[in-house]
């Protein structure tokens, strides 16, 4: 139950930030961009679409408006509650933990998981859920922070994600950003591994040579699209974000050529 009400704590203090329409939209763009691109599709037209961790629903009800029929799923009741009186109309919401999503095996063409798992108790149960409910062709756009980026992306406070919890905790009483650290942040192994009976393909590098393309422009500094590929891939364990688009069965990105190719990380397990 402790856990249970610190990750409401956290969820409650993300709140203002999820609700900032502008930044929500832009990342509800760039979804669409990586997913579009992969599927090799205009648009989202006809996709049955699940959003995790869907707030006040912005991202949710921007997909939709690029064609795909939604359903947002969270526990942030204050943030449903937001979702309904906004979007309900166009979206349907729902309270569920993503534990145990209350939808049918293979029910979804795309699932979006996007800056997610460091928030939740155990993300282990939810990547099996999403392997569950995606359809056989379905992708799922895994937007994944890295323990190892230098500045932690949520309170913007450098090596706060690598520090022992305990380290963690008082570094960032100190700062008066808030009383405990709640997120847990995986290294990329640590990502791989989680959503290891998942094909994945990385689509970090394109996006980051390309933003204008991938409608990345907020998240990519003008000198980093102009480093080569090589170089960016180098540093791959250090990247602050992963956007990897995973399926249950090996799959091929459909778009067109681009600057620098995603990289296939495959699967690490059978089934």
């Amino acid at each position: 139950m402790r856990e249970k009400r610190s990750l409401q704590l956290a969820y409650s203090e993300m709140q203002d930030r999820m609700l900032d329409e502008e930044s929500r939209l832009a990342k509800a763009a760039k979804i669409a961009a990586v997913v579009q691109h992969f599927l090799g599709r205009s648009s989202l037209e006809g996709l049955r679409l699940l959003d995790i961790g869907c707030s006040a629903g912005i991202v949710a009800h921007d997909l939709t408006r690029r064609g795909a029929a939604a359903i947002g799923v969270d526990v942030d009741v204050p943030g449903l509650v937001k979702a309904q009186a906004s979007f309900g109309k166009e979206v349907a919401f729902l309270c569920a933990d993503a534990e145990r999503l209350p939808l049918a095996s293979g029910a979804i063409d795309v699932v979006v998981f996007n800056q997610i798992y460091e928030h939740v108790v155990d993300p282990i149960p939810i990547a099996a859920e999403i392997r569950r409910v995606l359809a056989p062709d379905g992708v799922a756009y895994l937007g994944l922070a890295n323990r190892l980026g230098v500045i932690e992306p949520h309170y913007k406070l450098p090596f706060l994600s690598w520090l022992p919890r305990p380290l963690a905790h008082r570094y960032i009483r100190a700062t008066g950003k808030a009383d405990r650290y709640h997120e847990r942040f995986l290294t990329r192994p640590g990502l791989r591994r989680l959503f290891g009976d998942l094909d994945v393909w990385d689509y970090t590098f394109p996006v980051l040579a390309e933003p204008d393309r991938f409608e990345a422009r907020d998240v990519v500094p003008p000198l980093v699209h102009r480093l080569p590929g090589r170089a960016t891939r180098a540093v791959a364990p250090l990247i602050p974000q992963y956007i990897w688009i995973a399926t249950r069965a090996p799959q091929r990105p459909l778009g067109g050529a681009v600057a620098v190719p995603p990289l296939h990380l495959g699967t690490l397990r059978a089934g």
